[in-house]
């Protein structure tokens, strides 16, 4: 039975409103009844049974807002807090897992330290043995949907293949099946800085934006995603966005890629801590020791801070140019250096942009701080459902999170 002339059904249309409720709630949470009806233009009697649904299926729970007059306080819809993800980023120095709710709410955080750079089969045995930990705690409290890694390399789109984790060693690896076998559990795997973008896309500096570029400083180097209207622009097999690898330096040092003076062997975690003489496990204390450092022309760090924003100046021309992005993210030490040296310092460095696209581009440190990652690979996971809420099956009463009507 058609619902309108373009051949949808009464299904479709169902599935399309379960789909923007369920959205609004992921990303902007507690929201009322009414502000639901006006956001989706559905009337207010469709809502309450969408709503309906939606707790049904242990995606929403509703509760009394705060009264803002004399009476009985309207009834607020948030993403289920006991619906979750697994998120998961490994690095050169250690493995960072997360327990993610609806809504992008990191419940849980848990560092495993590395000796050494792990190999794809350490790197799974860590994670087995993490989460075989946890599960009375995810038993307990949580449904989980799935498991979300957000990897520090080239990964192929359709299968979560790691081609290429230059940093890690790791080369045409495909350990999605085996983890989702051991976990008991679907595996996505998707590149970190694209996590990255959808995490600031849906909750972060970029929400509402348009068009933003991402770009993540990290101790394995440099990423890059972009974001129209919310949604990640891969590219053919998945790997647009690898900003680390654009010219900055023709006689700069060698990269791993076969090129010389990319953007992330000139623009470099470690030589920024280098500079303030800190080392890896005192990343903490890198914000305040560049801050310090800011004040003071004779120091190495402030040498170093203006050599790395004069080339990171040079990638942002070319991002500027080439994509007119309403935003630039940046996350990771970028960030620590955009939140030291401020938006101008930077803006300054980058020159010789077309008319046009310049003038009101925002640079803006990544909102989300260190759980960026893992909120965006947990993103993976609930984006199947929050496009169509009715993959997930009508849970069974007891099981629902309560909920007032």
């Amino acid at each position: 039975m058609s619902a309108d002339s373009t051949g949808a059904t009464i299904d479709d249309v169902r599935r399309s409103n379960l789909a923007q409720v369920m959205k609004i709630a992921h990303q902007r949470g507690p929201v009322s009844r009414s502000e639901l009806a006006k956001a989706t233009g559905i009337s207010r009697s469709t809502i309450a049974a969408l709503v309906a649904d939606l707790h049904e299926r242990g995606l929403v729970t509703e509760t009394h807002g705060v009264a803002k007059r004399v009476g009985r306080p309207s009834l607020v819809v948030t993403a289920a807090p006991t619906t979750a993800a697994i998120a998961i980023n490994p690095e050169v120095d250690a493995t960072h897992l997360a327990i993610v709710t609806l809504g992008g709410r990191v419940v849980r955080h848990v560092t495993h330290r590395h000796e050494r750079v792990p190999t794809p089969g350490e790197f799974l045995n860590a994670v087995t043995a993490i989460l075989d930990g946890m599960r009375p705690e995810l038993d307990a409290r949580y449904r989980l949907l799935g498991v979300g890694v957000a990897v520090p390399g080239l990964v192929r789109a359709d299968d979560g293949t790691v081609l290429l984790a230059h940093h890690l060693g790791w080369s045409e690896v495909s350990f999605t099946g085996e983890m989702s076998d051991a976990v008991g559990l679907p595996v996505y795997a998707a590149n970190d800085a694209n996590c990255g973008v959808m995490g600031e896309a849906a909750f972060g500096a970029g929400r509402d934006l348009g068009t933003i570029v991402y770009l993540n400083g990290g101790p394995s180097g440099i990423g890059g995603a972009i974001a129209v209207g919310g949604g990640v622009l891969g590219g053919h097999t998945g790997h647009s966005g690898e900003f680390g690898h654009s010219l900055v330096e023709s006689s700069g040092q060698p990269c791993h890629c076969g090129a010389v003076g990319c953007l992330e062997t000139e623009v470099r975690r470690d030589r920024l801590l280098q500079s303030v003489r800190l080392d890896s496990s005192r990343i903490d204390e890198l914000m305040p020791a560049l801050s310090r450092a800011w004040l003071d022309p004779s120091t190495a760090g402030r040498q170093e801070m203006q050599r790395q924003i004069r080339y990171l100046g040079v990638a942002l021309r070319g991002i500027v140019n080439s994509l007119n992005p309403r935003c630039v993210v940046l996350g990771g030490f970028l960030g620590t250096l955009l939140k030291v040296v401020g938006e101008a310092e930077i803006k300054r460095a980058v020159g010789g942009t077309l008319p046009g696209g310049f003038e009101d581009l925002m640079l803006r440190p990544a909102a989300l701080g260190d759980e960026i990652l893992l909120v965006g690979a947990a993103e993976m996971v609930f984006q199947p459902v929050i496009d169509d809420p009715t993959r997930l099956s009508l849970m069974p009463l007891t099981a629902r999170v309560p909920s007032l009507t």
